[in-house]
């Protein structure tokens, strides 16, 4: 009996060659470069202590302006859940914990007040990608944005109605607004081919009938191609 290991497919094997091989020197060298921006942020930190001012990540020229948020803080959301915390995943506000967790800064806050002042501050709006100034708003902006309120509170008014009659309503002013549009849409049309006629009108009262219009003319062009001038007549003179 041979004592060569080998795997099933005839190559060499032997007890740990299932594990992964990791490049040692890549590690390394990813190792050597994530120490050096340890340590100009902690150069950066101290710099702005010294200085009396407070550290904010600096910005990489990918930010975006801060905008107002689109959805609701909801406080409430995790009132009387129970949620499993790993002992001592957590430092203080550091790590993940029993509270508000940012997920952008790694924090945990204890209530609801810390919480909404830290995605309030300059350090959470630069962790997310944002500037922390305000894009100045246009006049199509603030049409834009009163419009997106006013379908927001009637998705809301749609989502409250509780009583068949209620729902019979919203939906014959839904069905109303429909065949306004459709009305409307026609009178475009109609207006549209009606310009469309005057402008040939026109054309032909300035300049006669040797003026071809679009489409008057295309039985005798299709005869004229096929080679037929004209069909004669059984009539006896």
């Amino acid at each position: 009996m041979s004592d060569n290991k080998g795997s099933a497919y005839g190559t060499p094997a032997s007890d740990t060659s299932f594990r992964r091989n990791y490049d040692l020197d890549e590690y390394a060298q990813k190792a050597k470069v994530r120490e050096t921006a340890e340590k100009e942020e902690s150069k950066a930190r101290y710099e702005a202590k010294m200085a009396g001012k407070k550290y904010y990540k600096p910005m990489t020229g990918d930010e975006t302006h801060t905008r107002a948020r689109r959805d609701i803080i909801d406080l409430e959301a995790n009132v009387g859940k129970t949620t499993l915390v790993p002992a001592g995943a957590g430092q203080g506000k550091r790590g993940r914990g029993a509270g508000f967790y940012c997920g952008a800064c790694d924090l945990t806050f204890k209530d609801n007040m810390q919480w909404v002042e830290h995605i309030n501050s300059m350090q959470h709006l630069r962790n997310v990608g944002e500037t922390g100034e305000v894009r100045k708003a246009t006049a199509e902006d603030v049409h834009q944005r009163i419009v997106e309120v006013w379908e927001r509170l009637q998705n809301q008014k749609k989502e409250s109605t509780t009583t068949l009659k209620e729902r019979l309503e919203l939906r014959e002013e839904e069905a109303a607004k429909e065949r306004e549009a459709r009305r409307l849409k026609k009178q475009e049309e109609l207006a549209k081919k009606k310009a469309e006629r005057e402008a040939a009108e026109k054309v032909k009262v300035e300049y006669g009938d040797d003026v071809r219009i679009e489409g008057e003319h295309d039985e005798d062009d299709m005869m004229a191609a096929m080679g037929i001038t004209g069909f004669g007549t059984s009539k006896k003179k």
